[in-house]
């Protein structure tokens, strides 16, 4: 039988070998990729965050995201300092996380992050001496309040794009890491967005994207810099979840809410330098990758054109 297997294979073409090797290799690269797909979302362990250090940073953490965050980690054990711009929503959440996790530790910053940045991180610096900071969660960020051509976006929000997208996270990155590499581990986690590494492009939302992109960038950069230094650094790329910047009131299978997106993301840190922790959001991330780019562009700009359409309206509605 075998020899007669032979004799097939060689009265065939010689090109039909190197073609059914390559073909079976594919599909081995497929079936690894969909196994690994499973095991990192349903099957591998969230790390141990109390081992990069007791205390957790977290920006932006009176709303969304960040306040999901804070909630979480604190349920992981870890105390807090929490760093934000108005001090009555900081002392609302301290007061609301205290309630539910008495033992939990947490120190508040007012930092304007659209305003004297230097005196904020100042401030930063002089709460986090001597403690081991060992997660930082740079989740603080803008986005337009709804969708405009480049021309439209006026001084003011252009300035605080930048200053709050990404200075706000440079600089505070740039005083946290410090203290990490002298106890040689921590964990960084820089919040980044769908709309600059998931789809081609993000029209009527230029300036946001593009910030969101040098997210991207600064942490892989840092992850290939301090991976050697015990310090994970990794960008977490969300798609829509359910948040007064997003304007989604109502969370859905693909839209999670910020409880459910936070749960899985804490599951994910330590490990790669880009992630999607939500795993619903991966299976549209295959979906658009998977599309002709000029396609996905079109679709973007005439879906962010009815959000400028509405925003108008409403904005009309507003001055009447």
């Amino acid at each position: 039988m075998a020899e007669c297997i032979l004799e097939q294979l060689k009265s065939q073409p010689t090109w039909l070998l190197p073609l059914l090797t390559l073909g079976v290799l594919s599909l081995f690269k497929c079936l690894f990729s969909i196994l690994k797909w499973v095991y990192v979302n349903f099957l591998r362990p969230g790390k141990n965050l109390k081992k990069y250090g007791s205390w957790a940073l977290v920006t932006g953490p009176t709303d969304g995201i960040g306040k999901a965050f804070a909630f979480q980690l604190a349920w992981k054990g870890l105390n807090l300092i929490l760093v934000g711009r108005n001090p009555d929503k900081l002392r609302e959440v301290s007061d609301s996380i205290k309630s539910k996790h008495g033992s939990t530790q947490i120190k508040t910053v007012m930092v304007d992050f659209s305003g004297d940045l230097n005196d904020g991180v100042g401030r930063i610096k002089e709460t986090i001496e001597g403690l081991d900071v060992g997660v930082l969660i740079n989740n603080a960020g803008i986005s337009y309040p709804y969708a405009r051509f480049f021309q439209e976006v006026d001084e003011n929000l252009l300035n605080d794009l930048i200053k709050v997208n990404v200075e706000g996270t440079t600089k505070v990155t740039h005083a946290v890491l410090p203290g990490m590499l002298n106890r040689k581990k921590g964990a960084i986690v820089n919040i980044g967005s769908g709309a600059a590494t998931v789809i081609p492009s993000d029209p009527l939302y230029d300036v946001y994207a593009a910030s969101k992109a040098y997210i991207d960038q600064f942490s892989r950069c840092l992850y290939v810099e301090y991976k050697k230094s015990g310090i994970d650094v990794q960008c977490q790329v969300p798609l829509y979840v359910a948040t007064k910047m997003a304007s989604i009131k109502r969370s859905s299978f693909f839209v999670p809410s910020t409880d459910g997106y936070a749960r899985a993301a804490l599951c994910w840190i330590g490990y790669e330098p880009r992630c999607m922790p939500y795993w619903p959001h991966s299976l549209l991330w295959g979906l658009l990758y998977s599309l002709p780019e000029s396609i996905v562009d079109a679709w973007r700009l005439k879906f962010c054109l009815g959000i400028r359409k509405r925003g108008q309206l409403k904005d009309s509605r507003k001055k009447e």
